[in-house]
């Protein structure tokens, strides 16, 4: 019988509380093994993804980021024995354990071999034990790589360059950033005339910190990017933003914009949904912001942040159905409205900056939030297609993944060799990997009588074949 946490003594706290993260060292240890295991022995078709890892995100609460680091861990100390021995007895932490292995791994290029298995083995011993430190440790190998590195010095070597990207639990993105010294001399010579202060008309001094600025700066440096003509094309399309959108909400927003602006301003009416796209509209803020919006159905958005495809509820829908715009009512703040692909809900505000002076696509959705076919028979699917399908799907489809529509592409169903149409009934976005799973395996696919994909596993991983709902549509592992 375990004793209840208030009835320990002092002693007994602390030595409680010692055992269980000893045993949470080692069970972590465990299920890194596990996933090795399971990396070398479970098929692709059975997991239902490229790997274990994104099998274990979507069964899971872990983090894309976590699950991927576990698999790291697991075939790298698979390698290499004696950091896998320090890990699994509990005298190594996780963190140590992939700073040596990330070393042992890609080793300084000069350092010869008896020097690496003793760089190693002195890595491990710094490393373990209750009184090791992240800093000496990184320290030591940084050392090691400036003194038998390659022959450029450290700044100059671009293969050290690295960018991490993180989506916070707040909707922030945060970057992280290593960069080599041409690199960074051409990222500060961008941003540099972008980052001067802006004093006010009245000589008032600019309030904005450097680091203020320098994000400021940035982001201009993205909208310049993005407007221009001669950017790369991804799934088909150049790369603009998004925003996901009700059509009532979008008149909404344009009214407010309107009338606090003081004049009047045409907008859509109708049922269904729509969509704007924000043209470049930085300066632009709130009721200042004037809504000249364009009807466009084939517009490419290049040239603009464009947005496209909304899947929420109709204005007639009263129950809420398990999509990401339930999810959203759910789990948000009651104020947004909008929805970006990447980044997630909008507020109020921002969606009128982005449905500002924009490109407007839209597209007609039913009581269930599926876009109404649109009875194309191509082969192919076509740019307003494939923004219906993402209006619907948002990424992959298949359940636990959601990878970007823009990685994406659109599966028929019934094939377009056996006659299958392409048609909004008969398509799903799957990516890459997910496509071939499903014309190679047994995992199949059809559209319900809520005219949502729902996808069926083979009895090797289910018995019972239970249909599973679409990625966007199945809880809480929402992209």
């Amino acid at each position: 019988m375990t004793t209840a946490i208030w009835q320990l003594s002092e002693d007994q706290l602390l030595a409680a509380a010692a055992e269980v993260s000893h045993q949470i060292q080692l069970l972590e240890a465990r299920r890194i093994a596990l996933v090795a295991e399971i990396d070398t022995r479970v098929s692709r078709e059975k997991l239902g993804f490229p790997g274990p890892a994104g099998w274990l995100t979507s069964t899971t609460l872990l983090s894309a980021g976590k699950a991927n680091k576990i698999l790291a861990l697991g075939r790298g100390m698979a390698a290499f024995p004696d950091i896998a021995d320090a890990v699994n007895t509990g005298v190594m932490s996780l963190d140590h354990a992939a700073l040596i292995l990330d070393f042992a791994e890609t080793p300084p290029e000069h350092l010869p071999q008896v020097g690496r298995d003793m760089a190693r083995a002195a890595l491990i011993k710094a490393a373990t034990g209750p009184d090791a430190r992240t800093g000496p440790l990184r320290a030591a190998i940084t050392r090691l790589n400036d003194l038998y590195g390659g022959n450029k010095p450290p700044a100059e070597d671009t293969d050290r360059n690295e960018l991490f990207a993180s989506k916070t639990l707040n909707g922030r993105l945060a970057l992280k950033g290593d960069f080599d010294a041409v690199t960074g001399e051409k990222l500060l010579t961008a941003l540099s005339p972008l980052t001067e202060p802006r004093p006010a008309v009245d000589g008032t001094q600019d309030p904005r910190s450097p680091a203020k600025r320098r994000a400021d700066a940035f982001g201009q440096i993205l909208d310049h990017y993005l407007a221009s003509s001669d950017r790369p094309t991804e799934g088909g399309d150049k790369p603009h933003v998004n925003l996901h959108i009700r059509l009532k909400d979008l008149t909404d927003l344009r009214g407010t914009a309107a009338s606090a602006a003081g004049s009047d301003s045409g907008s859509g009416s109708g049922s269904g949904s729509g969509s704007g796209s924000g043209d470049d509209c930085d300066n632009a803020t709130g009721p200042d912001c004037g809504s000249s919006g364009s009807r466009d159905d084939d517009a490419s958005g290049s040239g603009h942040h464009c947005a496209s495809g909304s899947r929420d509820r109709c204005d007639g829908d009263t129950v809420p159905t398990p999509d990401r715009g339930a999810y959203r009512d759910m789990f948000g703040d009651g104020t947004s409205v909008g929805w970006l692909p990447w980044m997630g809900p909008l507020s109020r505000n921002t969606s009128r900056q982005l449905a500002c002076d924009c490109i407007l696509t839209a597209i007609v959705m039913d009581d269930t939030g599926n876009p109404l076919n649109l009875a194309r028979t191509a082969r192919t699917v076509t740019a307003k297609q494939k923004r219906a399908l993402t209006a619907r799907d948002h990424g992959c489809a298949f359940p636990g993944c959601g990878k970007p529509a823009a990685w994406t592409e659109g599966h028929h169903i019934w094939h377009w060799a056996d006659g299958g149409p392409t048609d909004m009934n008969n398509l799903v976005l799957l990516c890459g990997f997910h496509h071939r799973l499903i014309h190679h395996s047994d995992w199949e696919v059809f559209i319900a009588a809520d005219n949502h994909p729902w996808f069926i596993p083979p009895a090797t991983v289910d018995p019972h074949r239970q249909p599973r709902q679409s990625h966007a549509r199945a809880g809480p592992h929402i992209a």
